[in-house]
């Protein structure tokens, strides 16, 4: 797998992982916080390469996320679920438990922010298809999280997650479709 952009990760062994599946440069943030010298290394790298975010998915990853998105918002996003980041022992999750196939499909489905304006996925489509405000929307949104790549989000953070990545509405209507297949087995 060839990929020119810089991969940011969160330590050496998610380092190792990457360079195992694909071979590519990465910056570590080394902790949750993001160091100003790290934010001038991602930057530097966005202007000259580009670069993709690629953290664990839980709090503290979701976090880095967040602080690199607000500072240099032109980055890309790769995401992987957490039953795909789980260790064996199914104590921990991190990129460095993935499998080599799980982290070149996550690279490989890359969404980068669009920072124009464009028209918010509605509310009430999101309440219509049971992924807001219904028993079952957790579970629906998990999946369609999954599906989408886009990361695990609450209620809130899918209506955005949607728009930021111009997730257009027939996209989101087929795999509710397959989420509606797939819960009538």
């Amino acid at each position: 797998m060839d990929i020119k952009e810089v991969i940011v990760v969160e330590g050496k062994s998610d380092t190792i992982a990457i360079k195992r599946a694909t071979g590519a440069d990465t910056i570590e943030t080394n902790g949750s916080a993001v160091s100003p010298e790290t934010l001038i290394k991602i930057r530097h790298a966005q202007q000259t390469r580009g670069v993709i975010v690629f953290t664990d998915p839980d709090y503290p990853g979701r976090r880095i996320r967040a602080i690199i998105e607000q500072q240099i918002p032109e980055v890309k996003h790769a995401f992987l679920t957490r039953e795909r980041a789980i260790a064996k022992n199914r104590k921990k999750v991190g990129i460095e438990h993935a499998t080599d196939e799980d982290i070149r499909s996550a690279l490989e489905a890359v969404y980068t922010v669009d920072t124009t304006t464009i028209e918010e996925t509605s509310r009430d489509l999101l309440i219509e298809a049971r992924l807001i405000g219904h028993p079952d929307a957790k579970k629906r949104r998990d999946r369609l999280s999954e599906l989408l790549q886009i990361g695990q989000v609450n209620g809130k953070g899918l209506q955005k997650r949607l728009t930021m990545f111009r997730i257009s509405e027939a996209t989101l209507i087929k795999a509710l479709l397959t989420i509606d297949e797939e819960e009538q087995e």
